[in-house]
């Protein structure tokens, strides 16, 4: 019986967390934000930082 594939885009893969809790620590963003930004933008950490400071402004 073949596994079925995980289609819940509301997870991040597990070595991915640590790169929320830090851009969470790092720009004051929340967690929540942090997994949105990061599944948007990917390593772009200019851009992520750049994006996470326009949701604090808002």
């Amino acid at each position: 019986m073949a596994r079925k594939k995980s289609t819940d885009t509301s997870r991040v893969k597990k070595g991915a967390e640590l790169e929320v809790e830090h851009l969470a620590e790092v720009t004051d963003v929340t967690p929540k934000q942090a997994r949105v930004l990061l599944r948007k933008h990917g390593a772009d950490w200019q851009r992520l930082k750049d994006e996470a400071e326009d949701l604090k402004e808002d």
